[in-house]
């Protein structure tokens, strides 16, 4: 059975940093994602790393985010600096079984429930 299960999630004062960790266990896959979901929107891309390690983010997190995987452990991270109160939302972690790195929501296999980040004015 796959599992993917967030952490790292919570309440911080813009400027500061969050580290989100997701532990996935069941299987191994060829790619990693970050996307997030703020009330009353739609679930967006934030970061995405395939197989071999190579990283694509969406512009608004460019220079702040970063992510990286452990492939030994099985985890991926998403360090985020500099954050904004335009970056409150719930932080999913998604896997797909496909190597390339992807960014779209139906190029995932499989979901986490989900980290509330809130960031502070």
């Amino acid at each position: 059975q796959v599992q993917l299960v967030e952490s790292g999630g919570g309440l911080v004062q813009a400027g500061g940093s969050l580290r989100l960790s997701c532990a996935v266990s069941g299987r191994t896959f060829g790619s990693k994602g970050w996307f997030r979901q703020a009330p009353g929107k739609e679930r967006v891309f934030v970061a995405g790393i395939n197989w071999i390690g190579s990283s694509t983010y969406a512009d608004s997190v460019k220079g702040r985010f970063t992510i990286s995987r452990d492939n030994a452990k099985n985890t991926v991270f998403l360090q985020m600096n500099s954050l904004k109160p335009e970056d409150t939302a719930v932080y999913y972690c998604a896997a797909a079984r496909g190597p390339n790195g992807y960014s779209t929501p139906g190029e995932y296999d499989y979901w986490g429930q989900g980290t509330q980040v809130t960031v502070s004015s």
